[in-house]
Formats: structure tokens, C-alpha cells, sequence
């Protein structure tokens, strides 16, 4: 009788690593061989299947469209077997591996994370802050949240909040803004990082277009917000991550005029991987305190 696996368990997971990541040395260290080794699994793996499986590129290995096409199957595959052997070795519920962008973590997240904590004191957090978008379906993360529109392969992605966006700043800088127009005579901080547009924001409101807006620039979301609060200009921002600043003074929405974008804050899993407890508490807190943080703040404008 044939095998019904052609290749190795270990070159189809090369294959897998390699397919999701684009080179060789990814899938050498999660499988703890050479280069060469993972080199060699995948020229036997096409040898065997009498059929090329990645376009060498000058950008690194790129899969073909018949692996493309497979390469959600064979994600969501490992990644069962790795929640399968979890489950046989007793899954540690205890521990929740929650991987979060800067901003998120700390104008959000971080003054709320005790609630859920005293909700559920027998999961500990653990945060891993970056502005990477680490692989979801590594065994050492259960969930993350992602801002974008939602559409990243291999994930499950259910939207948390954060979609309206509107300028905020600090009083004082507020006092000089009577009209949208007002923004020349202010600094204009950039946010290199941004999916935000200020474009948009600027044709709801009417704002002249060939205003031009200059001022400081950082690579930094949460130094931007910073930059904000301690007086140097004007800042796009989420009305999510600016809901506490707004509700204590350090900043104000003065034009009171919020826009709605396509993107947001969103939970994302691993497709395959199976909802563990602590990862439906989780999300079921989530779903009851991201209203609760904006429900009630007031549009404040300047002081």
C-alpha cells in the first residue's frame, strides 16, 4: 500500500516554514538543522513529487501558485498537531502568550490588563511588544492583536474597535485652532508608522487641500503620542488610544470631527488551532471592556 505521505513529516514542514516565510534559515532554526539540511529536504521533496515547489528568486524563495494554493491546508495541519500534542502533554491554560503593537500596549492595554487579571487570576499574561507581525501559529503565542483591515493569511481575525480617528493635541496648542483650516499655523506631527489618513480626514471636513502640513516626524507610534501630549503639535490618532488622554485633559479632539476608516484593532488566532479556555476569556473580555473604555467620553474640545 503507498504511503499516504510521499515526504517526510519534517521536509513538509520545511516546506511550510520556508512557503510562509520566504527563506531557509527560519525553518533551519525551528527544525534545528542546516541550512543545507532544509536545502536538501526541499529538493528531495520536488524530486519525489516530480513538480517545482518555490521560484528561486534574487528576493528570497517564493512558492509557486499549486503550493500557494495548499499553503493554508498545510498551516492549519501543523498547527492542529502542535494544539494535538499540547492537549496530550496537558496545555498550560495557565499562561496566556498575547503578542500586541506599542501603542496598543501602552495607551490601551496596560491600564486595563489588572481587570482582566482579577477576573481571571489563575491566567497570567504574558505581553510581547513589537511592531513586527510575528507568526501566530509559533506554539509560543496564543493570540495577538493586529491593526490593519483585517485580511492576513492563515489567521482568524475578529475586530476589537478602533476604526473612528480624528486630530487630537494638548490644550494649548488646541487655543490656536478655531477651523480645520487653523492646522497651517500649527505643527503637524507625522506618524511614520500610520495607516491613518489625513487625507480623508481633511475632505470631510472641507479643509483646503493645498494646505500643506509640516512638523516633527517620528518612526515611533507611542513617541508620537508622546510628542502630542507634551505640546508639540497635532496629532492623527485612533479615537480608541486617545479615549484616556482625551478623558484626563493631557489631550483634546478640538474640531470634535471623527472620520471612519477601514482599518482597526483586531484579535487574531491561528486557523486550526483549537479556542482554548483562556483565550475565549480573554476575548470575551475584550468584547465587554472596549466599549466600556469609550462609553461616555465626550468629544472634548479646547480647553
Amino acid at each position: 500500500m503507498a504511503s499516504p505521505f510521499p515526504i517526510p513529516l519534517n521536509a513538509l514542514r520545511a516546506i511550510e516554514i520556508v512557503a510562509r516565510r520566504g527563506a531557509l534559515a527560519p525553518a533551519a532554526d525551528e527544525l534545528g538543522v542546516t541550512i543545507g539540511a532544509v536545502s536538501q529536504h526541499l529538493r528531495r521533496a520536488e524530486e519525489r513529487l516530480g513538480m517545482d515547489l518555490f521560484e528561486r528568486t534574487a528576493a528570497g524563495l517564493r512558492p509557486t501558485p499549486a503550493l500557494k494554493a495548499v499553503l493554508p491546508q498545510l498551516t492549519a495541519g501543523f498547527t492542529a498537531l502542535q494544539d494535538g500534542l499540547g492537549s496530550l502533554r496537558g496545555s498550560d491554560e495557565a499562561v496566556l502568550n498575547l503578542t500586541v503593537g506599542s501603542v496598543f500596549a501602552s495607551r490601551w492595554l496596560i491600564w486595563r490588563i489588572n481587570k482582566f487579571t482579577m477576573l481571571h487570576p489563575d491566567i497570567e499574561v504574558r505581553l510581547n511588544v513589537t511592531g513586527a507581525i510575528l507568526d501566530i501559529s509559533r506554539p509560543d503565542i496564543d493570540c495577538g492583536i493586529r491593526y490593519g483591515q483585517g485580511q492576513w493569511p492563515g489567521v482568524n481575525a475578529e475586530l476589537v474597535g478602533g476604526g473612528a480617528y480624528q486630530p487630537v493635541c494638548a490644550p494649548p496648542v488646541a487655543r490656536l485652532l478655531k477651523h480645520p483650516d487653523d492646522l497651517a499655523r500649527v505643527p503637524v506631527i507625522r506618524d511614520e508608522t500610520t495607516m491613518l489618513s489625513w487625507d480623508a480626514w481633511r475632505a470631510e471636513v472641507g479643509m483646503d487641500p493645498a494646505i500643506l502640513l509640516t512638523g516633527p516626524t517620528y518612526s515611533d507610534a507611542s513617541l508620537a503620542f508622546d510628542a502630542a501630549i507634551s505640546e508639540q503639535g497635532v496629532l492623527m490618532a485612533a479615537d480608541m488610544m486617545s479615549a484616556d488622554a482625551v478623558s484626563d485633559g493631557r489631550l483634546v479632539r478640538p474640531f470634535a470631527h471623527a472620520v471612519e476608516g477601514p482599518q482597526g484593532y483586531w484579535l487574531v488566532t491561528a486557523k486550526g488551532r483549537r479556542e482554548s479556555r483562556k483565550l475565549r476569556a480573554f476575548r470575551d473580555w475584550l468584547r465587554q471592556e472596549v466599549p466600556a473604555s469609550t462609553r461616555g467620553y465626550v468629544h472634548q474640545s479646547r480647553g
